[in-house]
């Protein structure tokens, strides 16, 4: 389910939502249809290696390796 970025044309309320394939968004505020689809943010330039090395970091604390090909594995958990 992508997240999209919303600007309702009825009220001017901005919002993000998670939007299923075949689904219409619809306003938090007043409930209209009527929105226009924002560009989204996306990672600084740069950061996003260093976002990922956090997540793997946090999920090898917690036992999770799922994130990490299958090299990149310590042995056993293949």
């Amino acid at each position: 389910m992508p997240l999209y970025t919303y600007r309702c044309k009825a009220c001017g309320q901005g919002f993000e939502t998670l939007v299923r394939s075949g689904e219409t968004a619809v306003c938090p505020s007043c409930g209209s249809a009527d929105l226009t689809r924002q560009l989204s943010n996306v990672a600084p330039e740069g950061k996003s290696g260093a976002i990922v090395q956090s997540a793997r970091r946090q999920a090898a604390k917690e036992g999770h390796f799922s994130n990490y090909s299958r090299s990149e594995r310590p042995k056993g958990h293949g």
